[in-house]
Parts: structure tokens; sequence; C-alpha cells
């Protein structure tokens, strides 16, 4: 198929020139576009902004202190502090997107995200402040906030990831279709802002990347929870700003940087 044969070309390019190879970053569905990657620096090459799109780049915050310790709990919106880790998470990441010219830079008001979101702005040749978005906050777990899988349930869990809004926690817990509307807005909102031809970036959550990803993929929303994003990973979307087509150009990027591996459980 066309896809086959244009991955078998640019292998053939890495071959050649010894400096590219291309293979997706975790993108598989709809409107994912194969990334091509520097084995030099061993990060991905992106062309240049096409005419008419306009580019995000969408950064999750790093290694967090969960707040039931030894007992890995669900926290959700709840405003838990980064671990010394996932500090130095976001600025690797913040560090990478220094080499885009970033017209603005978007974050929850959680202040896990705001860290990151000032590295990314501190890493940017002119001043920009953060524009902090309602919509972008993390999912509210509620009731379950506190709570451990176990404490949860399996059952309720698999079908709180099916959409079953009938199991949403109480105590202002949302579902995903109600998380998505929120965020897609926002996104929007953050389109608006940005002009044709430049690239923002939000810094937010596992779940408000997943929001924004499925809806680029064209996913179905009760699969979103399935989509791997990586903390202080980083995935980049186009848009046509004529047509609205979204194209994945990367998911869930971590810069190599020598750190050790994140603890990453319930959230």
């Amino acid at each position: 198929n066309q896809f086959t044969m244009a991955a078998l070309r640019l292998l053939a390019l890495s071959i050649i020139t010894g400096t590219c190879s291309a293979f997706t970053l975790g993108a598989d569905g709809k409107n994912a576009a194969p990334a091509k990657m520097c084995d030099v620096e061993n990060i991905p090459i992106l062309d240049e902004i096409p005419e008419g799109h306009k580019r995000l780049f969408m950064v999750r915050h790093g290694e967090v202190i969960n707040p039931g310790g030894d007992r890995p709990v669900y926290y959700g919106a709840m405003d838990v502090p980064l671990s010394p880790l996932g500090e130095l998470e976001a600025i690797e990441a913040g560090n990478y997107l220094k080499r885009f010219d970033l017209q603005h830079v978007a974050s929850s008001p959680l202040s896990r995200a705001m860290f990151g979101a000032r590295q990314v702005c501190d890493n940017q040749n002119e001043s920009n402040d953060v524009v902090v978005f309602e919509g972008f906050k993390e999912l509210d777990r509620g009731a379950w906030c506190g709570k451990t899988k176990d404490e949860i349930g399996a059952d309720n869990l698999a079908r709180f990831d099916a959409c079953d809004e009938s199991i949403t926690p109480g105590d202002g817990g949302e579902s995903y279709p109600t998380l998505k509307s929120r965020v897609i807005a926002s996104r929007d909102d953050l389109l608006e802002m940005t002009n044709v031809g430049r690239a923002s970036a939000i810094v937010s959550h596992l779940q408000v990347t997943r929001a924004m990803l499925s809806d680029a993929l064209e996913m179905d929303i009760k699969e979103m929870a399935g989509l791997k994003i990586g903390t202080a990973s980083i995935t980049c979307v186009d848009y046509c700003s004529s047509t609205g087509k979204q194209t994945v150009r990367f998911q869930s990027f971590k810069p190599e940087s020598g750190l050790e591996q994140s603890k990453d459980g319930a959230n």
C-alpha cells in the first residue's frame, strides 16, 4: 500500500544518507503521519508548517508525587506537586521546544502543568506569558480521588473507560465526553489565537492530551483511554485553517536525557 511504499522509500533514504529514519511515534489511526527521526539527535524531523496550517505541540506534565505515597491513588484534578524527576522531565521538554518559535504557550491552571509551561516560555527567544485555560485542567475524578484501582473496582473503571456515564463518580466527577467537550473548546480558542503559519504549545495532562489526540485521529471516544502519553512527552498536530483537517505528526515523543524512568500509575 501507499504507506508501506512511503516508509520503504524513507528507510532507503536513511541507509543512503545516514541522517534519518522513518517510523510512527505511537500514532496509529486516521490522520497519523509517519515521523522522520534524526539519527544524530534522535528527535523527530519536522517539516515547515504547511501552507494554510497551524501547529500545536501538546506537552504532558512530568512525574508527580502521588498523594497516596506507596499506595498509588487516583488524583485527577487535585493540585498534586511534581516530583524532583518530574521537574527535570519538564525542563527537558522545554529545552526540546526551544527550537520552535512559539506564538503562545497555554497551560492548565494546575501547578504541575504551570511549571512545565514556564520552562517552555523561558526557553523561547521572545518573552511569552503563559495563557491559562480552565478547559485544559485534568479530568476531575470526583469521589474516586484518593482511592486505589482496587478500591474503585476494575469493572467500574472499565465501564468508565467505555464512556458509561452512569458510572461517573459523584462529588463533581467528570466523564470522558464531558472532559473532551471542554478540552476541544479550549483547543479551538487557542487555535483562533494562533496565526496561520505559526505554532503554539499546550502544557497539560494525560487525559487532556488524550482528548485532543483522539479528536485528531478521529478515534471513537470509547478507545481514548488506550492512547499512550508518557510523562513530559510531546505530541504534535497540524491543523488546516480552511478545512479543519488534522494531521498527527508524532505522538508521545520524549527527549532522551539520561533521566530514570518515571512512575506513571493511577491518575
